[in-house]
């Protein structure tokens, strides 16, 4: 900055903003070095200061350096400003859209572009098709395929490979083979599209041909691999093949750990990040995010304060991916204070992080707080989603709070937009089941939306248990059997009731008929009904 400061005081009359002097080839370094030193604010100065010397450059830059410090406003500011549009100027614009996951936006900014007689190129294609992948704007893959074609677009290797990802997205096995083929220099990354493609339709015979017949690999290539095999359920394949990369990062690294906490094999992800620590290679905050959610997982707290004192030693600056992890650690593995500590030092707390303390409160029973943090979220101006009333209605159910419970339940709906899901409506059963208002449980199955699954018929059948109700329990004890019929909750807790009522000739009925089936007995409820 000394320099740049020195450079000003040569170049200018008086003060920044009178420098006449100034050609545009210096505005244009100065600007760009100030942004380079993340000086966005003094870059905008010398911008601002010298109308006489702006060019094309000199705009684009700056609407970038807002891009990339998401200040869309700022940068939409600017190009609604701009004397003079290139093609640069709106694939600016374009990229911020889709940075700011502004979908509408990336489409409407296309379109202008046309009617502004500013032609495409291969990153304005790439980058609108990348904006519409995964949303109900996905429908205009194949127009702007075929805007594509007409350009000689579609032999670009940018191009290609949005257009596999897109049709892999579309499940369209065939199209994006096609684009595969058009492709005119093939490198490696429209390989591993390819590849990628095949492991998102579940082709995976296809996609391991594919990586076997590639002309050159790199730690993208095997990471592709790795990662396809995990969302196709093969964990062990994915381990297999991550055992034979010669060369890992650490994005390979936490695709595997990962993998192992989406699968539930938390002490394998712990295992693998031991050994990643002892690699050399240095974790990054999505893989402390992972090794969290694993010790979260299998409730082992003394593991998670060590990897904390790590998230701290790494000098990695703490956002609210890892700290909301943190919160979820320590209140999955019962230090409730510990994670509200936490929660409260995250500066923007978003949705998860609320979500987090919440479900943190109602899983242990802390009601009270748990709605409590639920009104400060509310009034924070942060919208719930189906998850945080599933933590609210969880929290009524632990607190026997029925009216509340109802309150919420309605509230979603009415006041929110969110139509309740089955675990919403298998709350609602077990608050009312758990409180002895079995007439309104049974009105709610009855009104269901859908067909009951074994948690909530579970969720009945516990209550039922609670309160010895025969008639209701042995309904919801076939319900049960007919969607698993060897399930043995089923058994023991109607065996509960029939015991408690003095129907021993039942009892031992029900006996017998789970030696015929040879239903293991269980030592203790299962989580999934309490």
């Amino acid at each position: 900055m000394r320099c740049i400061n020195r450079l000003l005081l040569r170049t200018s009359c008086s003060n920044p903003r009178n420098m006449c002097t100034i050609t545009s080839i210096k505005l244009n370094y100065m600007i760009e070095t100030c942004i380079q030193d993340n000086n966005i604010q003094h870059a905008r100065k010398l911008f601002d200061g010298n109308p006489s010397s702006r060019n094309l450059v000199s705009w684009n830059m700056m609407m970038t350096a807002y891009v990339k410090n998401h200040q869309i406003e700022y940068a939409r500011s600017l190009f609604d400003q701009m004397p003079l549009r290139d093609t640069v100027s709106w694939n600016i614009m374009l990229s911020g859209f889709r940075k700011t996951t502004n979908f509408d936006g990336s489409y409407h900014c296309f379109l202008q572009m046309g009617r502004a007689g500013v032609a495409p190129d291969d990153h304005t294609i790439s980058t609108l098709i990348r904006a519409v992948i995964g949303t109900e704007l996905d429908v205009l893959v194949p127009q702007v395929h075929a805007q594509a074609l007409h350009l000689a677009l579609n032999l670009s290797v940018f191009v290609g490979s949005s257009l596999i990802r897109a049709y892999a997205s579309l499940r369209q096995e065939e199209a994006f083979k096609r684009v595969f083929y058009d492709i005119l220099m093939k490198d490696v990354t429209s390989w591993n599209s390819l590849v990628s493609g095949y492991m998102e339709l579940g082709s995976i015979d296809d996609a391991q041909t594919t990586f076997d017949m590639m002309p050159q690999r790199n730690i993208i290539s095997w990471t592709t691999l790795v990662n396809g095999y995990i969302r196709n359920k093969k964990i062990n394949k994915a381990r297999s093949v991550f055992n034979k990369m010669i060369e890992r990062n650490v994005v390979s690294w936490t695709v595997m750990i990962s993998g192992y906490v989406q699968n539930n094999r938390f002490m394998d992800a712990l295992k693998l990040f031991l050994l990643m620590f002892k690699s050399g290679t240095r974790p990054n905050h999505f893989t402390f995010s992972s090794v969290l959610d694993a010790c979260a997982g299998c409730s082992t707290l003394l593991t998670g304060m060590q990897v904390h004192v790590c998230v701290i030693k790494s000098g990695i600056p703490e956002d609210v991916i890892s700290l909301t992890s943190l919160v979820d650690m320590y209140a999955k593995c019962g230090d409730t204070d510990a994670a509200f500590r936490v929660f409260k030092s995250i500066p923007n707390k978003n949705l998860v992080s609320w979500n987090s303390i919440i479900g943190g409160y109602a899983r242990h029973g802390l009601a009270t707080r748990a709605l409590e943090e639920f009104d400060r979220m509310k009034k924070a101006g942060v919208t719930p989603d189906e998850v945080t009333f599933v933590n609210v209605l969880s929290a009524c159910v632990h607190a026997g709070l029925v009216e509340e419970g109802e309150k919420h339940f309605t509230s979603m709906l009415t006041k929110h937009g969110i139509q309740a899901e089955m675990e919403h409506y298998t709350c609602m059963v077990d608050l009312y089941g758990r409180a002895g208002q079995f007439d309104e449980a049974v009105k709610l199955i009855k009104n269901l939306p859908f067909e009951p699954d074994l948690v909530l018929w579970g969720a009945l059948l516990a209550a039922c248990g609670l309160h010895s109700n025969l008639e209701l329990g042995e309904y919801a004890a076939e319900r049960i059997r007919k969607l698993e019929s060897n399930h043995p909750v089923s058994y023991s807790i109607l065996s509960k009731i029939q015991g408690e009522k003095g129907i021993w000739t039942s009892v031992n009925e029900l006996r017998d008929m789970m030696k015929e089936r040879q239903v293991k007995k269980q030592k203790a409820m299962s989580k999934l009904f309490l």
